[in-house]
């Protein structure tokens, strides 16, 4: 049973956790144990993070039903778990807009940078994920820095990922430079970040304010009215925040009332900056950031408590790539339209990987930067006289060409190519980094455009969606990267998208320099049963880096066919691989 949990399925823990509460029958809460992957709660409940390279929501729902049983059951194990999955995701692994992930998985650090380089960037799904298992451990102990989180990801991810006109969704968000977002199509893209989607977008009223005996909670600063009918107690919220940097609270009752308002400081407000007017009076929050202030009295009707929140526009580095860095206005990540050119499949269609905006990758190298001393770049920010939450950065931006463009909230960017992560550096250090840059990206940008598809063997949903099959094939990961391969009789296969009458090639990664192995790495590689090549990479390169290999595909291979199958096949007694990195080139 823990084997299968390996698999992504859903929140079976937490489903099965809030049976055994509404019916007390224990049975549900073991069966509710049974289900939470001891891989993954062993680690997390001893504060270690194991997330490399794992498929980050087949966790995340996990984590949630951790939470979930710790809630219902009391169990300290499961608590720590929650706690510290939620911790370190956040912390260590989040981009600005709350969002986490690429190509589905989590990258270890050696491969962080590819946050930057990979179409497929965070998930919506996962987030919707941890907006639930944030909502969970503030019920277990309301601390403001998880309202800070459920804020950014609120705004920043899931406000931006419905379509405002023809309200499609998006699966995956690129933080890359210049690169943008698919939005589903009615009745034709079905996705997951579809059927989270619809919840999404009907629950802003969700986590608004909460409450614990006499205490209430206000955890997000959005117009509402709240009945607290225990309390025979109405509140009203008013505020255009964020186009306004501060909210007013109207209690509505027929007789005095006691109870503790707990307003949230929160991260982005310094301390000695939130300010409170009740009546004839203000004062300044005697409150640290990432916390609650409190005031405890006798409540009356038409009492009215104005907030003041400033907002100061900050900078934050990507985890993991401290060069790249994005800007926030209070929690507000800003962005910038770069463009429109090649929103190829912007409204998507049925077909396999149309949830992926297959648009041009264009090159880093020619992608605006922010040139300054970093600590000086939040001082050339202005604002934009007229619209709220406009500004300019023209005397950091470069090149040139780019100087006039305007930074605004990232949810009211659609239909567009997009920046938000900034390569950051200093006018002493623009032009080499600017060289090396383009040196990198000329042969990715060569690589990109050539490529009809691909799949990163040992990640688990490229290779489900390559139809990928087995027996007794194994998976790990090596220098921040996976890989696959089987040991003779057992094999592996994917199915691959080609084009008919184009001269193609089989791009295989390799090391280049593979341990040796039991009857050595000699195997076939076959298309759709029929063998292509032999290959044998043991002392084949003594190379300690990484080779990439093509092997020509006729087009008496591909004639006809809009996919083909490739296995990989060891001889008697060897391995076949390992597998890195696996395409369908246009030769050149």
């Amino acid at each position: 049973m823990q084997s299968m949990l390996a698999s992504e399925h859903g929140g079976m823990n937490e489903v099965l956790a809030d049976v055994y509460k509404i019916t007390g029958d224990k049975k549900y809460l073991e069966l509710a144990r049974r289900f939470s992957h001891r891989v993954l709660l062993a680690p997390m409940s001893r504060r270690q993070d194991t997330l490399d390279n794992m498929h980050a929501n087949t966790q995340v729902p996990k984590a949630v039903g951790f939470q979930r049983i710790a809630e219902h059951a009391g169990d300290r194990l499961y608590a720590d778990a929650a706690e510290f999955f939620w911790q370190t995701v956040v912390e260590n692994r989040t981009l600005a807009f709350g969002g986490n992930s690429r190509r589905e998985h989590f990258p270890a650090a050696q491969a962080a940078m590819e946050m930057v380089e990979e179409r497929e960037g965070p998930e919506t799904c996962n987030t919707y994920n941890m907006l639930k298992l944030t909502e969970g451990l503030h019920r277990m102990n309301p601390k403001a820095r998880y309202a800070d989180y459920y804020e950014r990801a609120l705004y920043n991810h899931i406000l931006s990922t419905q379509h405002p006109e023809h309200g499609g969704y998006v699966y995956f968000t690129p933080a890359r430079p210049r690169h943008y977002r698919v939005y589903s199509a009615p009745n034709a893209a079905m996705w997951c970040c579809v059927g989270s989607g619809m919840e999404n977008h009907g629950k802003y009223g969700a986590f608004i304010y909460s409450h614990q005996d006499d205490s209430l909670y206000v955890n997000l600063f959005i117009a509402s009215e709240l009945d607290w009918r225990e309390k025979g107690v109405r509140v009203r919220q008013e505020t255009s925040f964020p186009d306004e940097s501060r909210t007013a609270l109207t209690v509505l009752t027929d007789a005095p009332v006691r109870f503790a308002l707990k307003i949230r400081h929160p991260a982005w407000v310094p301390a000695g900056r939130l300010t409170l007017t009740l009546g004839d009076r203000t004062w300044t929050a005697r409150s640290e950031p990432s916390s609650y202030v409190e005031i405890d009295r006798d409540w009356r009707n038409g009492d009215r408590l104005e907030i003041t929140l400033p907002m100061h526009t900050t900078t934050e580095p990507m985890p993991g790539v401290p060069d790249y860095i994005a800007l926030r206005h209070g929690p507000i990540l800003l962005a910038a339209r770069t463009g429109t050119e090649d929103l190829r499949g912007l409204i998507a269609g049925e077909g396999r990987m149309d949830h992926v905006a297959h648009g041009t990758l264009l090159g880093l190298d020619e992608a605006p930067m922010l040139v300054s001393e970093v600590d000086a770049v939040t001082d050339k920010i202005k604002p934009v006289e007229g619209p709220s939450l406009q500004f300019t950065a023209s005397d950091v931006i470069r090149p040139e060409a780019y100087r006039a463009l305007v930074l605004e909230p990232f949810y009211r960017i659609h239909d567009a190519r997009y920046m938000m992560y900034w390569r950051w550096t200093t006018p002493e250090a623009y032009a080499a980094v600017q060289a090396a840059t383009r040196a990198r990206e000329a042969e990715a940008m060569r690589l990109d455009q050539r490529t009809l598809d691909r799949v990163i063997p040992g990640e688990q949903q490229p290779e489900v969606e390559h139809n990928f099959k087995s027996e007794g094939a194994e998976a790990g990961v090596f220098r921040g990267a996976s890989w696959r391969h089987a040991r003779a009789p057992g094999w592996f296969s994917y199915e691959l998208r080609v084009a008919d009458d184009t001269p193609l090639e089989l791009g295989v990664r390799y090391w280049g320099n593979p341990p040796p192995a039991d009857g050595g790495r000699t195997f076939d590689i076959l298309i759709d049963g029929k063998k292509l090549t032999t290959e044998n990479t043991l002392g084949k390169w003594n190379r300690d880096e990484f080779v990439d290999v093509s092997y020509p595909i006729g087009s008496e291979w591909v004639s006809g066919r809009q996919f083909i199958t490739v296995t990989f096949k060891p001889h008697p007694g060897s391995h076949a691989g390992g597998i890195f990195d696996l395409r369908i080139l246009v030769a050149q």
